[in-house]
């Protein structure tokens, strides 16, 4: 059986291949201890987990975990991940796995991320795989180690493991007859003993009826950091000599270079241009003297322009590209006869919806610095994949993985828009050329026209219902946006769902949910078109074909703090209500809107939301999270779009992109269900997916107008 992970990931990896980098073209961990001062390394390799108890999912059997954890001589323990931190929480979360296990308290605990030299490969941050996969990984190492020290202690202290009490960093067998972490981390016996220790199977982690740490709303770590402006992204690195780089971009999608003067660019004081082929930029001392040269080298560059799809025309360009073959793996899925029972319907609907490309939009774009020093290279830069940036900028260099170490400090959001490493290569062959670090951020502009965006689609629906108004038959193609989410929850005896690739104009690539959100559009807009032909209430008619079980519980949830059929027997002008669920990589959403809409303008009154991810490991950042996506959501639901003409983005800047803004934000009522009793499952994607189609729907009951696409626009 495959984990529950894989088909999130193999998605992720399928957008990924179409967005990767187009280049073809350091302190080493030793010193890093140094740097961190006396103490222990503790080398370990995970064995399986023992009685969790809702606990979340266990690692791996037998997964290495070498050099995951140092214990300091005051008494701190740092903690190597190669996780990143976008602002989705996952340095405090990851913090109180290790707090939990080793029995102290987060200020104990230091955390290192994101270094491919340092930090052992818990994979990227995608899919929503840090909750369900890492804190496992991390608390049974912990717990490991935990267990191995207090035995040690025991041995020590001459009593067994039992009379060993571990709490606030102490391992005591009386009051006057214990060891704390610090004087462990000093003790030499023990380093021999830990390189070569494997634990025994079956060490268990804390069960959720224990936990202290995990469980509660810990702030977050670097909180004070964040606020005060103490805090460096990858914007704000400065190395020493370091100069500013600039790119010449091409004028549109597809243009090819056909010749170049330099000299203007050259001439200027200060100035190193770099031509490698299609790669072309520039070196200064300021990023201004740079931009100053880069726009010397376009006035001196003519480029060859190929015909190109406008956005008007993309829907009917995926449609008439669509290749069942090119599916990726993801082929059709049919149950029963659905081909007759569709003929057979009483009552029939044949429907279509559109999403458009959206951007990511993150507070930061894209920035890199790079540093080469005796044949090596460092680079920081903000990714969600540190490993695969270094697999990038090692097959770019044709250099040994050991010789590229990526830095990835907390970076400013990715929302799943840095997957890709092509700032870090851009830095990198600068920096080369200038034998002088490089700093290279990418503008608004450039974000918004050459990172990859999330991938449009076009759904059909054709679905058919029995004289009594059951749900009997569904048929469901989605081309191109992809094949998260695409199965129905609902009950229904016959049916087919299809992935179809198409010719993407654009370059696309992961985004928050993935194709969740346009499927789970789709499918919640077409169940209430079929709730209307079965003149049934929307709720009433999802919960006939939903089993008793996770999805309906969040739906009912949801409901009943919206006072749903309250308010559905109290109609009011120009307003309406509507209601939306699904669910996605294991977790559960449901959401109620209120809406008003006058001469065509949509406001968003309220928007209720139950969500249900298992045992709730830091409810305040779950709350967080969930906002946080609902926000997003409404930016997709109603205002965000890219939109392009002859192989340029029309929308490349915050003035003609359209995002949320605080004014926007409707009152938000969230409901968290806390399912101690079942493991923990990522939060950072799935609460975005039921948004749009729940004010689609409330659009519907304020106009008598369906909305098909997003944005949802009243015409």
């Amino acid at each position: 059986m495959s984990d529950p992970g894989d088909d999130e990931l193999l998605e992720v990896e399928r957008y990924e291949l179409r967005a990767r980098v187009p280049y073809t073209f350091t302190a080493d961990r030793r010193e890093f201890v140094q740097a961190l001062g006396a103490g222990l390394m503790i080398v370990a390799v995970a064995g399986r987990a023992g009685a969790q108890r809702g606990g979340g999912r266990s690692a791996r059997n037998a997964e290495p975990l070498s050099q995951r954890f140092h214990l300091g001589e005051d008494g701190v323990i740092t903690v190597f991940t190669s996780k990143v931190e976008v602002g989705q929480g996952s340095r405090t979360q990851i913090s109180q796995a290790a707090a939990e296990e080793f029995r102290v308290g987060v200020e104990r605990i230091r955390l290192v991320m994101a270094d491919t030299q340092l930090c052992p490969d818990d994979g990227g941050t995608a899919g929503s795989r840090t909750t369900p996969a890492t804190v496992p990984r991390v608390r049974n190492s912990a717990a490991a180690a935990r267990e191995f020290l207090a035995t040690y202690v025991a041995q020590q202290l001459g009593v067994k493991r039992s009379e060993i009490e571990v709490t606030d960093g102490e391992f005591r067998a009386s009051a006057d007859r214990r060891r704390t972490l610090a004087e462990l981390a000093g003790d030499g016996k023990l380093t021999a003993q830990l390189s070569t220790y494997v634990p025994a199977e079956g060490t268990e982690i804390a069960p959720v009826s224990t936990w202290r740490i995990l469980g509660s709303s810990v702030p977050k770590v670097n909180g004070r950091a964040v606020v005060t402006g103490a805090a460096r992204y990858p914007s704000d690195i400065i190395r020493p000599g370091m100069g500013y780089g600039k790119m010449l971009r091409p004028p549109s999608y597809g243009a090819t270079l056909q010749s170049l003067d330099p000299a203007a660019a050259q001439a200027m004081n200060g100035v190193t241009v770099v031509r490698d082929g299609e790669f072309v930029g520039c070196v200064a001392a300021t990023s201004w003297q740079a931009g100053q040269a880069r726009d010397a080298l376009a006035r001196a560059a003519q480029w060859e322009r190929p015909d190109h799809v406008d956005s008007g025309q993309l829907f009917g360009h995926l449609k008439q590209t669509g290749d069942a073959t090119r599916n990726d793996g993801r082929s059709a899925r049919s149950w029963g006869s659905w081909q007759e029972s569709l003929a057979r319907a009483a009552k029939s609907l044949q429907s279509h919806y559109t999403v458009a490309y959206i951007q990511h939009a993150p507070m930061e774009p894209r920035a890199a610095v790079a540093e080469w020093e005796d044949g090596r290279l460092t680079v920081w830069t903000g990714t969600q994949q540190p490993s695969r940036v270094q697999s990038d900028l090692t097959q770019a260099f044709r250099l040994p993985s050991a010789a590229v170490r990526v830095i990835v400090p907390d970076s400013g959001g990715g929302f799943g828009g840095k997957h890709t490493g092509e700032v870090a290569v851009e830095a990198a062959r600068l920096a080369k050329s200038a034998g002088r670090p490089v700093h290279l951020r990418w503008t608004r502009e450039e974000e918004f026209t050459w990172a990859y965006f999330r991938p449009a689609g076009l759904i059909e629906v054709s679905a058919g219902l029995d004289a009594a108004g059951g749900l009997t038959v569904w048929d469901f193609a989605n081309y191109n946006s992809g094949g998260s989410a695409i199965d129905t929850p609902y009950q229904v005896p016959h049916g087919r769902t299809r992935f179809i690739g198409t010719d993407s104009p654009l370059r696309q690539g992961s985004y928050r949910a993935l194709a969740s959100t346009a499927n789970t559009f789709a499918r919640e807009s077409a169940m209430d078109e079929l709730a209307e032909l079965a003149a049934a209430d929307p709720l009433d008619f999802r919960l006939r074909h939903l089993n008793e079980g996770r999805l309906r519980n969040v739906l009912t949830a949801a409901a009943d703090k919206f006072d749903w059929r309250g308010r559905r027997s109290r109609p009011a002008p120009h307003r309406g209500i509507g209601l939306a669920c699904g669910t996605e990589k294991g977790s559960y959403v449901a959401a109620c809107a209120a809406v008003e809409v006058v001469d065509a303008t949509i406001r968003v009154l309220q928007v209720c939301q139950a969500y249900e991810c298992g045992a709730i490991q830091n409810p305040g950042n779950l709350r967080s999270q969930v906002e946080g996506c609902l926000i997003m959501g409404l930016g997709g639901a109603l205002y965000e779009e890219v939109t392009f003409q002859k192989g340029q983005i029309t929308s490349d800047r915050f003035s003609t992109y359209r995002v949320p803004r605080l004014a926007d934000v409707p009152e938000l009522e969230i409901v968290l269900l806390d399912r101690r009793d079942l493991p923990s499952v990522g939060a950072g994607e799935t609460p975005i997916i039921a948004v749009a189609p729940a004010i689609a729907n409330a659009i519907y009951a304020a106009t008598g107008t369906r909305c098909r696409s997003m944005p949802l626009r009243i015409t």
